[in-house]
């Protein structure tokens, strides 16, 4: 069955058309320091880990963990080997992080590791990569009461190292299982076009023996190839499908088949057929090339533009006709011939600096064109790209201009829903609700919208749950911008850069005072603000999470808390 073209519904009483901007605020926000006791087990890129999917993957890792389960409740892995545990009740009492787990071998002394990484399945469940390909699930008890023994119910080598992006727990005909999905590049089998590395996902479940009831296996492999470091990627809390945000789209595979028979099967077919045309897009206007048969003349040429739609003949064969990707500029688009025997077609853009994702929907028979000095332009940025120092702003990537949402069922490991994001750029995801799947917020104009997924609901399964107003536009501004997030409840979004400041950006809240706009002639009742916290140190930023009460900031060596409900 082909999967359903979809689209995200916009709430249109979430959005503010009036919303006026953020005010800077110069108040203080109280921010308290803690010094670790070992550094952070922070893993460097090694020198054939030089591709931008390494650096979305590992070298822009997020090393503090936040236990969605318990509000305040923070976790970062050190060179120990420890998981230490943050849990704050009240910021004037802080302890020390203290530490609830120790890996059981030392992984320093493998050279071929990733960092280690941690999802906190439920309440009383942990999954663990300890970074050097190992798996562990682990029964905490539960963690919101006094300190429990972490407990390893199962552990196993599964090839190449990985990084864990998700995990649930599930409990099916009282038959408990934890369905875990894990994050890999691994190197291309043949030297094919490209960086020579494709990203593997593999979603792992181990369910409890039912001969044996203290004992768990593995129980079902699901692998899943692309060519893009997902955005988001997350199991539906029933088990029955995966949700996938990428650039590249991605594609089940069976377990233990290779690349070159699978994902590389479409592409071999695809290169023994030229494409029909090729196009490639600025700010401004589309170009569109066509070969064209031998001998024609203009006579033998005849192009339509319609203000949606396009219809080119080529000696009474039509060679391509369908609705445009957005509005063209019909009486100022042009075609000629030129001397290699090809039509070019020129299309001006209607609305300018729209990125287009297809020109013709849902025509695949083209080849856009990257700009080569753009690209390379972004390639030199990112040779110099290291965790101590970024200079990567998302808005930017000309690679990120067509990203797509798309959901698998399961059990065929087939796409059943695809949303085509186009200029939507993906900017954080955050849990609103640790029983429902994390949420994902776009950029929509200047705005970015949070979406929460239902996989429920088969016909509307994302809603609109939030917005924070013209923060698309503001953070395309923050040039060293490393994380972003925002609170569960909504309530703030704030984002931090590779060093030293954070930016908070509050929802718009009713003023104490009366303040007037004189340009437009009427009261504000409700002001939004924007505030900046700058922490005491030069140590690079390493992890950054947000809780309705504080945010908590990584360092190499230091811990920073930033209260920033500061009413309680």
């Amino acid at each position: 069955m082909e999967a359903a073209n979809c689209s995200l519904r916009v709430k249109r009483p979430l959005l503010d058309p009036r919303f006026e901007g953020y005010k800077l605020s110069l108040e203080p926000l109280p921010c308290y320091q803690l010094e670790l006791d070992a550094a952070v087990a922070e893993v460097k890129l090694r020198d054939d880990q030089y591709t931008l999917e390494h650096m979305h993957a590992f070298g822009m890792y997020n090393y503090l963990h936040y236990d969605v389960w318990y509000q305040d409740s923070v976790y970062y892995i050190d060179n120990l080997g420890r998981i230490m545990n943050l849990t704050v009740m009240l910021d004037t009492a802080l302890g020390k992080p203290r530490e609830v787990f120790r890996l059981p071998t030392d992984v320093t002394a493998y050279d071929n590791r990733l960092c280690a990484s941690i999802h906190f399945t439920s309440p009383t469940w942990v999954t663990l990569s300890d970074g050097t390909g190992r798996l562990y699930v682990i029964g905490t008890g539960d963690r919101g009461n006094s300190p429990e023994k972490w407990e390893i119910i199962f552990n196993e080598e599964l090839g190449n190292p990985f990084i864990i992006i998700h995990s649930i727990s599930l409990l099916k005909a009282e038959e408990h299982s934890v369905a875990i999905l894990l994050l890999r590049i691994e190197k291309e089998g043949l030297d094919l076009k490209g960086s020579g590395f494709y990203v593997s996902l593999e979603w792992v479940t181990v369910s409890k023996k039912k001969e044996d009831s203290n004992k768990y296996e593995i129980t079902k492999r699901h692998v899943f190839h692309g060519k893009s470091v997902p955005h988001y990627a997350a199991i539906e809390p029933d088990g029955n499908g995966l949700m996938i945000v990428s650039y590249k789209s991605f594609q089940g595979v069976a377990v233990g088949h290779d690349l070159d028979d699978s994902m590389d099967e479409d592409r071999s077919e695809k290169m023994k057929v030229e494409p029909l045309y090729y196009w490639q897009q600025t700010e401004d206007d589309l170009t569109v090339t066509v070969r064209l048969p031998e001998n024609s003349t203009k006579e033998d040429i005849q192009v339509q533009f319609l203000p949606d739609n396009i219809n080119i003949v080529l000696k009474d064969v039509q060679v391509l006709e369908g609705k445009l990707h957005s509005s063209i500029d019909h009486e100022s688009s042009t075609w000629t011939i030129k001397e290699n025997d090809s039509l070019e077609i020129s299309l001006i853009k209607k609305n300018e600096g729209l990125t287009w994702p297809e020109l013709v929907v849902g025509n695949k028979q083209g080849e856009l064109i990257r700009d080569p000095a753009q690209c390379a332009a972004i390639a030199e940025r990112l040779m110099h790209l290291t965790s101590d120092e970024l200079e990567l702003e998302e808005c930017d990537i000309f690679f990120e201009e067509s990203s797509s949402l798309c959901r698998f069922d399961g059990n065929t490991l087939k796409t059943t829903h695809v949303v085509n994001l186009g200029s939507n750029q993906y900017l954080f995801s955050v849990t609103v609700d640790p029983k429902e799947m994390p949420c994902f917020c776009l950029r929509h104009d200047v705005d970015a919208l949070l979406w929460q997924p239902h996989c429920s609901q088969q016909d509307d399964m994302w809603e609109h749950i939030a917005t924070f107003n013209a923060l698309g536009y503001v953070q395309a501004s923050k040039r060293d911008k490393k994380f972003f997030a925002c609170a569960p409840n909504y309530s703030y979004a704030a984002l931090c850069e590779c060093l030293r400041r954070v930016f908070i950006y509050r929802q718009p809240a009713p003023m104490s005072t009366v303040l007037y706009n004189r340009k437009e002639g009427r009261h504000v009742g409700q002001v939004a603000k924007q505030q900046v916290a700058s922490l005491e140190t030069n140590d690079p930023i390493l992890g950054f999470q947000a809780t309705n009460e504080r945010l908590f900031v990584l360092t190499t060596k230091n811990l920073f808390l930033i209260k920033v409900n500061t009413e309680n």
